[in-house]
């Protein structure tokens, strides 16, 4: 039988158009680099999807996401639009993200009291469109809102990634791709993928991920690079405590984000 499918599906052009469950499965729309070759070679289409749900499982909140996501999140915004940050557990640095080469006038913030107006607010964003990547920040979610926010992320062109704790990885999630980070060496991170389309990924992968101002750093600064590091900001990490319900960055995108989509919680 396997014989006589294999022949009609060559005669009949349609082999590029079937998917094996074997086989690593070619994403639907476009596609960002990781910026790690071998993160890409595990991911669907050869990078993070765009207009698709994203799930990333992490130990801590703002422990590794910049330094993860980063490369993409720079391509995505080259063109212009907006990084639109959903529930973050900490102020965004603005240091620390120019370092990593993201212009804060495109950084809109949106804190919120609890998971469900993060769920709405990260809904409304995409609904409205304009958004050239979305994080969202989401400690307890049932698989039914994660499904809503797929389908709005289906609607558009935005990579969309939820940020939940490692625990969450004994639940059912309906995002496409599910993947699991956590710090390793110094400097570096412990990449598996829980969920793709394609055969089971079994191994974690090691990506090192010094960045290149610290790298530099170290070479002339021997012995003093932890405090460069917190000084300018490196990963991103903000340190301060947050007062209020929503925030954003000022600046005439983010305020033009918060009109179009109504993102106003207090």
């Amino acid at each position: 039988m396997s014989a006589v499918v294999s022949s009609l599906l060559s005669s009949s052009g349609l082999a590029a158009r079937v998917w094996r469950g074997t086989d690593l499965g070619h994403a639907g729309a476009p596609v960002l680099h990781s910026g790690w070759a071998r993160l890409d070679a595990e991911l669907p289409g050869g990078g993070w999807p765009c207009g698709a749900l994203t799930e990333l499982l992490v130990p801590r909140a703002a422990l590794l996401e910049w330094r993860l996501l980063g490369t993409a999140l720079r391509a995505a915004l080259r063109p212009g639009g907006l990084l639109v940050l959903v529930g973050p557990p900490a102020v965004p640095y603005l240091p620390g993200l120019r370092d990593q080469g993201i212009d804060p006038a495109q950084l809109v913030w949106v804190r919120s009291r609890d998971a469900g107006q993060s769920l709405w607010a990260a809904e409304q964003v995409l609904r409205a469109g304009g958004a050239a990547a979305v994080l969202a920040w989401l400690p307890s979610c049932r698989a039914e809102a994660l499904r809503r926010l797929q389908a709005h992320a289906q609607e558009g062109r935005a990579p969309v990634f939820a940020l939940r704790p490692e625990q969450a990885r004994a639940e059912a999630s309906p995002a496409p791709l599910r993947v699991h980070a956590r710090p390793g060496e110094p400097w570096e991170l412990r990449v598996q993928v829980l969920k793709r389309r394609g055969p089971a990924h079994e191994q974690e992968l090691r990506l090192a991920s010094r960045p290149a101002g610290l790298a530099q750093a170290m070479v002339e600064t021997p012995g003093s690079c932890a405090g460069i590091a917190a000084s300018r900001g490196w990963g991103a990490e903000a340190l301060e405590d947050p007062v209020g319900e929503t925030h954003r960055v000022p600046g005439e995108h983010g305020d033009a984000m918060g009109r179009i989509a109504g993102l106003r919680l207090a």
